[in-house]
């Protein structure tokens, strides 16, 4: 059977003098995402959902700094053929694995040399750093490169090198919701189901006083503000993780209902099936309805958080269904 024709993004920008951080800003962003750069500005991606947000964040940026920017779907890149683009995004995945599984190895041997007076806390940390960056690479990894099992192996070599074992927490990372009251939290305009979720959590289990506000700028917001769900930010999308599953994991949220909850979450931002809950699709069909309804951010968000508490309290109350799913 013939493989179906791929389908490529491409972005052409043209970026002002002024900042001139921003030039290094988009180049950062354009290589977290997994971009091939043909020429000096034309960047080109595989089509996908994911892939037209990433570069519509790019696109966003820019153009709030005052550059011009495309973005554009095309079936052929002129003068390089699909076989040549392939390669070329495998070969940089390939060297980002080959990379991180050198910098574990070359870690675990530090870590033995040093063994007593290594810290249990510091070593989990890096564990998890470690893996999330591992899942970064996997997320821009479009065509399965060489590489991933080199990873998987260093990482296991490490985890079986001694204590701690894989699976238990770092308790001393968990952050304190008291910390956080009375503070703006920002994040991209025009929210969808990650952010609806990210902010009916905050204001339900971090701080009931949280109020909200948009921005496109992670960099650029007031001393105090908090910014969550925007590119390279503590409380937005790490490794395989939804941001909502960032503030569980930071916050030590493990409340049964926000579980079930986050499952639905995880699959309809991520495009994934990987929890395939009954109800995802209704979901997804109630966040597009409030999206088209609402051209107000403040006033879409507030009804997204209405939501995500009815969602909630469904899960919440709903003990039995849960457990037969997890039976299963």
């Amino acid at each position: 059977m013939a493989q179906p024709a791929l389908r490529w993004l491409i972005l052409v920008h043209q970026l002002p003098p002024r900042p001139a951080s921003l030039r290094v800003r988009v180049w950062r962003r354009l290589q977290q995402v997994g971009a091939v750069v043909l020429r000096n500005s034309l960047y080109v991606l595989p089509v996908s959902p994911e892939t037209r947000e990433d570069f519509d964040w790019v696109r966003q940026e820019i153009m709030t700094s005052g550059g011009q920017v495309s973005v554009l779907e095309a079936a052929a890149v002129d003068g390089i053929t699909d076989d040549d683009l392939v390669r070329q995004f495998r070969t940089l995945r390939t060297a980002e694995y080959e990379d991180l599984a050198a910098e574990i190895r070359k870690a675990a041997v530090r870590a033995v040399k040093v063994k007593r007076g290594t810290s249990r806390t510091g070593r989990l940390r890096w564990l998890q750093t470690v893996r999330e960056r591992f899942g970064a690479i996997q997320a821009r990894d479009y065509f399965g490169a060489a590489g991933r099992a080199l990873v998987e192996q260093a990482l296991k070599e490490v985890e079986n090198s001694g204590p701690p074992t894989v699976g238990e927490s770092a308790d001393a990372g968990t952050l304190r919701a008291a910390d956080f009251r009375g503070r703006t939290w920002v994040t991209r305009p025009r929210p969808g189901v990650d952010r609806f979720a990210c902010a009916w959590l905050i204001r339900r289990f971090i701080a009931a006083d949280a109020k909200f506000a948009f921005h496109d700028d992670a960099a650029s917001l007031r001393k105090g503000q908090i910014p969550f769900d925007m590119p390279d930010v503590e409380f937005g999308h790490h490794g395989t993780r939804c941001s909502l599953e960032t503030l569980m994991e930071r916050f030590g949220v493990s409340d049964a209902g926000v579980l079930a909850l986050s499952k639905v979450v995880h699959d309809l931002d991520l495009k994934e099936s990987r929890f395939a809950m009954a109800e995802t699709p209704a979901v997804g069909r109630l966040v597009e309805g409030l999206r088209a309804s609402y051209s107000d951010d403040a006033e879409l968000l507030e009804h997204g958080i209405v939501v995500m508490e009815a969602l909630y309290r469904s899960f919440a109350s709903d003990k039995g269904v849960r457990r037969r799913r997890a039976s299963r």
